[in-house]
């Protein structure tokens, strides 16, 4: 007798159109994973998923260059609206904060980029069967969540403190894209994190503060 594995359905959203091509042609390497619908943006994700109604959405928490957590507003969105789908985080952002906060948003699992094919493809599977899906990193976070273990300064990246250095210096945004081979606007993102951790709102502040904490 033949038995016939239901194949997963599978929305991407993330708002690089190279990245949903690659995971695309990944994910349809698997006979149980199929993708039905792609979306760059969070309004682009509430159209796609009602209209597909797919198992999975699989999902960045950048989706825009105003909005470096867009993703958490979207997956609090179709988690209400359709609360039996599996909501599974895929980004580069990695801090305790963001992962607890995407559980509270309704997300069933949450991975790193940076994770290789067989860990994403294992964790899509565990979040359509309704479990749920941690990469290592992230599952110590939600553990030190609900330890109480958290800290209140989140730890800032190798990156990160590349630019905050150059910031100490006086360098302009185009001046430390320069130096580190990156753009403008990727500068301005790293300036954004670096005061959103150190919890300030204006550059001089993050310098003042990271010295205070040793970082430069």
């Amino acid at each position: 007798m033949t038995v016939t594995t239901a194949v997963v359905r599978i929305v991407l959203v993330d708002d690089h159109a190279i990245l949903r091509d690659g995971l695309k042609s990944v994910l349809e390497r698997e006979s149980d994973l199929t993708v039905v619908g792609e979306a760059s943006s969070r309004g682009e994700g509430l159209e796609v998923v009602e209209r597909v109604k797919p198992d999975i959405v699989l999902m960045d928490l950048k989706l825009s260059a105003s909005s470096d957590y867009e993703g958490l507003a979207l997956c609090a969105q179709l988690s209400g609206a359709h609360p039996g789908i599996g909501l599974l985080v895929l980004t580069t952002f990695l801090d305790d904060r963001l992962v607890v906060e995407a559980v509270h948003a309704g997300a069933r699992g949450y991975v790193v980029k940076d994770v290789d094919t067989t860990e994403l493809v294992r964790a899509i599977r565990a979040v359509s069967r309704g479990e749920s899906a941690f990469d290592s990193r992230s599952a110590s976070a939600v553990i030190r969540s609900l330890n109480g273990q958290g800290s209140t300064i989140e730890r800032l990246t190798d990156r990160e403190l590349e630019v905050l250095r150059l910031l100490a210096t006086g360098l302009s945004n185009n001046k430390i894209g320069t130096k580190l081979f990156i753009s403008a606007t990727t500068v301005k993102f790293h300036v954004s994190n670096i005061m959103r951790k150190l919890g300030v709102s204006r550059r001089a502040e993050a310098v003042y503060a990271a010295s205070k904490q040793g970082l430069i």
